[in-house]
């Protein structure tokens, strides 16, 4: 009887077209509860309520699966770091507000990350879909091409544009300036998630996102 009801779920979803997308949910509530490496295929087609032969028809494998999650997740970050980015009061003009937009990506940057520290880690999983190569040909220091899995990081793109067009930043400092800015809130995240920064109270972690944001502000803004 049990098994019936579950070949007539695996039917339903995919006759309706979209057992893809409920995968890819299952998959993001695994990787919301243990990160990437929670996202098996067989436990999320049995989530979903259809068989492994069934997820199969559309993903090729583990990698596929996962792929396809981490673009998800990579979403939600960006989601998260425009909500707080759009907060931004902009009434002491356009470069008073861009220095404070970018502090406020790099706070829902780091903010995802403790809120969400199984999606983050998925965002940044290594998994390729079916049928590419070890090398994407993106290093993280040159302009991504114009895809969803790169969303957050073009959002640190034209906030930094944006610094330079008010005049807020020095045009001679904005070369390399998304590497110096991702890798200081990335290195951070990690840290507070992963590392020895983990048993910060809250108080004094506040106060660590805070000055890591500052500094690399101020950096960034410094005359040459």
């Amino acid at each position: 009887m049990e098994n019936n009801r579950a070949n007539q779920g695996a039917k339903t979803g995919y006759h309706h077209g979209d057992l893809r997308n409920a995968l890819i949910t299952a998959g993001v509530d695994l990787a919301t509860d243990g990160g990437p490496a929670k996202v098996v295929l067989r436990e999320v087609a049995r989530r979903a309520g259809v068989s492994a032969t069934a997820a199969y028809r559309h993903f090729a494998g583990q990698g596929d699966l996962l792929f396809a999650v981490k673009i998800q997740a990579q979403q939600m970050l960006a989601d998260a770091m425009e909500r707080v980015a759009v907060a931004v009061p902009g009434e002491d003009g356009p470069g008073p507000t861009a220095e404070r937009r970018l502090a406020a990506i790099g706070r829902g940057y780091v903010g995802f990350a403790l809120e969400q520290p199984g999606l983050f880690r998925t965002a940044f999983s290594h998994s390729l879909p079916a049928g590419e190569g070890e090398d994407t040909g993106w290093g993280g220091v040159t302009p991504p091409a114009d895809s969803p899995q790169y969303r957050s990081y073009n959002l640190l793109t034209e906030a930094l544009d944006e610094l330079v067009a008010t005049g807020r930043m020095p045009a001679p400092n904005r070369p390399g300036a998304e590497a110096a800015a991702w890798s200081t809130a990335h290195g951070l995240a990690m840290l507070l998630i992963d590392g020895p920064m983990n048993r910060l109270p809250g108080a004094d972690r506040d106060a660590v996102i805070e000055r890591a944001i500052d500094t690399i502000v101020a950096g960034l803004l410094a005359p040459r």
